[in-house]
C-alpha cells in the first residue's frame, strides 16, 4: 500500500501556491480536476514534456543524479514515484525502487526541477555488465522513453532508483 505524507488538501494548496508562483501562464493551467475526483491542479508530466540531465555523484558509493525540468511553456507535476529506467534491454538492468513509499508530487514549470537518484549497482560484489546509456521515462509513459548518454561507463548489477523529489538531497539512493 502506498502512503502519502501530506493530506490531499495540503497537496492541493501546495500545488496551487507553486502554480501561482510560476506566473500567469501557470494560473491558466492550474485548474482543479474535480470532475474526475482528483486532487491535481496541473496535468501529469509526460516524458516528452521534460528535458533531462545526468550528473555523476560520489556520495553513497556513487550514483547518477537525474534532473528533470519542464520544457518552456509547460507546467506539469511528476508523481512521487521512481522513474522507469533501464540500462539495457535485459530485465536485470531495469531499476527497482530504492524507497518504500510514495513521495510528494513535484510541480514543474519555469525554473522548478525534480531530482531522482539512480545507483547502477546495489550489490556488494564484482559482478555487473558495463553500459554507457540509460533509457528513461516517466512512470506510465514507457513507450516514449528517452536514451541518455551517461557521463561515464556504469557497471550495472541490480540498479535502484529513488522517487522524484524537489530537493536533490532527498534523491540519494543509499544501498543497504
Amino acid at each position: 500500500m502506498r502512503s502519502r505524507f501530506a493530506t490531499r488538501s495540503a497537496r492541493l494548496a501546495l500545488a496551487a501556491v507553486a502554480a501561482l508562483a510560476l506566473g500567469g501562464a501557470a494560473t491558466a493551467t492550474a485548474t482543479a480536476d474535480t470532475a474526475a475526483g482528483g486532487d491535481r491542479t496541473t496535468q501529469s508530466c509526460a516524458t516528452g514534456d521534460l528535458t533531462f540531465r545526468v550528473t555523476v555523484k560520489t556520495q553513497a558509493a556513487g550514483y547518477y543524479l537525474i534532473t528533470a525540468k519542464a520544457k518552456p511553456g509547460i507546467v506539469c507535476h511528476l508523481e512521487g514515484v521512481f522513474p522507469s529506467a533501464s540500462f539495457g534491454s535485459s530485465p536485470h538492468t531495469a531499476v527497482s525502487p530504492a524507497e518504500h513509499s510514495v513521495s510528494d508530487d513535484v510541480v514543474l514549470g519555469g525554473s522548478a526541477v525534480a531530482y531522482a537518484g539512480i545507483s547502477p549497482k546495489s550489490t556488494n560484489n564484482d559482478n555487473g555488465i558495463l553500459f554507457d546509456r540509460l533509457h528513461l521515462s516517466v512512470a506510465g509513459d514507457e513507450t516514449n522513453a528517452v536514451t541518455l548518454r551517461l557521463p561515464d561507463t556504469a557497471k550495472v548489477d541490480r540498479p535502484i532508483a529513488t522517487n522524484w523529489h524537489a530537493d536533490a538531497a532527498d534523491a540519494v539512493p543509499f544501498v543497504n
